[in-house]
């Protein structure tokens, strides 16, 4: 049983793990369905320029992300230096910057699976509710994203789950500070790295999987019962 005994250092690494996740879905999410509704709604010049790069975090290397943000959110960056004069605020090597980072790179997930559920919805409906007087903000809030909620559940436990196993974007960003952006998987990663710490590593792995894998059966669950209340 003590292979299953969390440290105080292990148990504050998965908690700010659930709480970075928690803030970087919550805060992307209206964004992640603004996107996806234009990409799924709205033809426009630069729509494939949009598209690839909200899917570009997919595709780099998540150093080379986390060294954009370093860059930009840095205290003497572009953004960085904006957000300190004006609000105080500081995102490299603090937690809220591995939001951030985590945001980033589970993005291009949740938009995609919105996207998809938005695709499936019948336009014809939205088309009728619109001759019924409803206007388009209406028509969107009462129709379209009722009919696509199954997608932005997944989305969303697809972002968390990503968010949950975030490695390379947050170490390059907020650096490996133990109580402070020391996330789960940058605490297993340090355990590896000290004699006698394979224990914990296999220990906070099998945190992860068992995390990882409770979210991804939830967002299931969830979108499989809310599909059966649409078709009843």
């Amino acid at each position: 049983m003590d292979f299953f005994h969390l440290s105080m250092a292990e148990l504050e690494a998965i908690r700010l793990s659930l709480r970075v996740s928690t803030w970087a879905v919550a805060l992307s999410l209206p964004l992640g369905i603004g996107a996806a509704w234009l990409l799924s709604r709205k033809r426009f010049p630069g729509r494939q320029f949009l598209d690839g790069l909200i899917h570009l975090p997919l595709v780099l290397p998540p150093v080379v992300i986390g060294y954009l943000l370093l860059i930009g959110f840095g205290r003497n960056g572009i953004f960085g230096s904006f957000l300190y004069e004006y609000f105080g605020l500081t995102l490299a090597f603090q937690w809220t910057g591995a939001v951030l980072a985590a945001a980033i790179m589970a993005f291009p997930l949740m938009v995609r699976a919105i996207r998809l559920s938005l695709d499936n919805v019948d336009q014809n409906l939205e088309a009728a509710a619109r001759t019924l007087g409803a206007g388009p903000i209406r028509v969107f809030f009462t129709v379209t994203l009722p009919l696509a909620l199954p997608g932005v559940i997944t989305g969303s436990m697809l972002a968390f789950a990503r968010c949950l196993g975030e490695f390379g974007a947050t170490i390059m960003f907020v650096s490996n500070i133990p109580g402070q952006t020391q996330t789960l998987p940058l605490a297993l990663y340090t355990l590896t790295q000290v004699p006698g710490g394979e224990q914990g590593a296999m220990r906070l792995c099998l945190f992860a999987i068992v995390i990882a894998m409770l979210a991804l059966l939830g967002s299931e669950l969830l979108a499989r019962r809310y599909g059966k209340l649409l078709g009843g």
